[in-house]
């Protein structure tokens, strides 16, 4: 085993067997019927025997159409999880450096390091905010080739403002990275700000929205010359042909995917409202989540609570500056009723 890789951990996130599971982000919707339907439909077609399309040429020209850009600025992977590990294979690696800014996503730091990149950390404010001087200081003292900003940032939920994008994006020496995993469920998207004379891709997944988080499909969408270097590195027929049917047919039903979003958001605004009228602090979401920390018991102390109910939430209490946090992914209105019902409970 590489030396480098000995003091790592892998990235995990326990299950248990609980009525009510609000801890992965997941859409607590299926995708609509039809859309399954079709699914088997094409499925039965398929010739098992046969590779298939390398390119993954028709979803990709159909996720460009979604966004408005050739299918030759669209690269699609194995959830966007490989998506970024494809990206930090072409840029990262030994003698370079990648920046993150903490708290935020962990497998962006996690898959720099297995490349052999250095990872510099740069600091969030106490309510979890980003200021530009920080990014300014990262960016000026390590040189990063890989930058990486997470918007709505997970786990804190909050939304990256645009003005602090843009000016990432003015002052990066190498490329930006903005991971929008839970970009649908946010106000603004930096996919407006995607060109192939910008050192910018958007990550973006079909997990949460699209509902499709078993199928694990992911994508980005950048200049087309870094897509034409991503599939150098990639390898190949890495995208089964099940999977690219059911990205090619989810987006047949872009309207029933906005529909569920928006009762996500309603859900989450009624969480975040309800929550602060209990003794913990709120963080604000832009995403399918929630964070928050209790003010009166240990965080640790809530969760238990909590499972001891049946309700499983992400226990961040243990991460590094999110000290007695938990996460709560938004979920049915029943699911959420019971959550609110069991903290209640638990925190008086």
């Amino acid at each position: 085993m590489r030396d480098d890789l000995s003091a790592l951990e892998g990235y995990h996130s326990p299950q248990v067997d609980v009525r009510v599971r609000l801890n992965t982000n997941e859409s607590p919707f299926p995708p609509p019927a039809a859309w399954q339907d079709a699914v088997a439909a094409e499925l039965s077609r398929v010739d098992w025997h046969r590779y298939p399309d390398r390119a993954a040429t028709a979803l990709r020209e159909q996720i460009g159409d979604l966004h408005g850009v050739g299918a030759d600025q669209v690269f699609a992977a194995n959830g966007s999880n490989e998506v970024l590990q494809t990206l930090l294979l072409t840029f990262a690696g030994p003698g370079r450096t990648v920046a993150t800014f903490e708290p935020t996503y962990q497998l962006h730091g996690h898959i720099a390091r297995l490349t052999g990149a250095t990872v510099v950390e740069g600091e969030r404010a106490a309510d979890f905010t980003l200021d530009l001087a920080e990014v300014e200081r990262v960016l000026g003292a390590a040189q990063p080739i890989v930058t990486f900003l997470c918007s709505p940032n997970n786990p804190t939920g909050l939304v990256e403002p645009e003005r602090l994008v843009r000016a990432t994006l003015e002052r990066v020496p190498g490329l930006l990275v903005v991971d929008e995993a839970y970009g649908q469920f946010a106000e603004w998207s930096a996919l407006g700000l995607v060109d192939d004379d910008a050192p910018l891709v958007v990550t973006r997944t079909f997990s949460k929205t699209w509902s499709m988080a078993a199928a694990r499909l992911g994508y980005l969408v950048g200049p087309a010359w870094l897509v034409t270097e991503l599939e150098k590195v990639a390898l190949p027929y890495h995208l089964d042909a099940a999977k690219q049917i059911a990205g090619r047919l989810a987006l047949r039903f872009a309207d029933e995917m906005e529909d569920r979003v928006k009762l996500i958001v309603a859900e989450r605004e009624r969480l975040a409202a309800a929550l602060s009228a209990l003794p913990v602090d709120v963080v604000p979401s832009g995403a399918n989540f929630v964070l928050f920390r209790p003010s009166a018991l240990p965080g640790r102390s809530v969760w238990q609570g909590l499972l001891d109910r049946s309700v499983l939430v992400r226990d961040c209490s243990s991460w590094p500056r999110l000290a007695d946090c938990l996460r709560v992914t938004v979920g049915t209105p029943d699911e959420n009723d019971a959550f609110l019902a069991a903290l209640g409970e638990v925190v008086s």
